[in-house]
Order: structure tokens, then C-alpha cells, then sequence
């Protein structure tokens, strides 16, 4: 969901080494998700302001998950990250 380098430039540069291991390896939460290779590649490392689900009947379920990542492991979001969220958010 969140990558890892978004998650890095959110905050995780400053956790544990054993923090960020967990956070890549999150399976309780909406951390993990599978998808084809083709969406993967295409999401890269980017955030909801630079990329979103090709399909827009998803977007409020990944702008919801996305914001639970964030929240859970106390990362921040930047201005045209949130922006793009409350845009995603608005057709809920």
C-alpha cells in the first residue's frame, strides 16, 4: 500500500531497523496487498498524488487504506498527498 520509500520520506528514516522490517512485513493491517504485476509497476513508489487505482470505483477503499497505513504507523502526509486524498475521499 504505502512504499517504502514514500514510507522513508513520511517518517520510517527515523524508526528502528527491526520498525521497518515490520512495516514492510505487515500482514494484520491493509499494509500488504496483492496485485497484478502491472499495477505494481505502474504504482512504483508513488503516492495517491502522483498515482491512483486505475479503476476510480477503488478509490475509496485505497484512499481509506492508505490513510489507516498512515495513521497506524505515524507517518505524514504532505500537502498534495492529502489533497489528492480528499479529492479520492469526495465520492465516497
Amino acid at each position: 500500500m504505502v512504499p517504502l520509500a514514500e514510507a522513508w520520506s513520511s517518517g520510517a528514516w527515523a524508526w528502528t531497523t527491526s520498525k521497518r522490517q515490520s512495516f514492510a512485513n505487515d500482514l494484520g493491517g491493509p499494509q500488504l496487498w496483492a496485485v497484478t504485476d502491472n499495477v505494481n509497476q505502474a504504482k512504483s513508489d508513488q503516492d495517491p498524488a502522483e498515482w491512483q487505482p486505475p479503476r476510480s470505483s477503488f478509490d475509496c477503499t485505497y484512499a481509506r487504506a492508505w490513510i489507516q497505513v498512515k495513521w497506524y504507523w505515524g507517518l505524514s502526509v504532505d500537502s498534495a498527498e492529502k489533497s489528492a486524498l480528499t479529492s479520492m475521499l469526495a465520492s465516497c
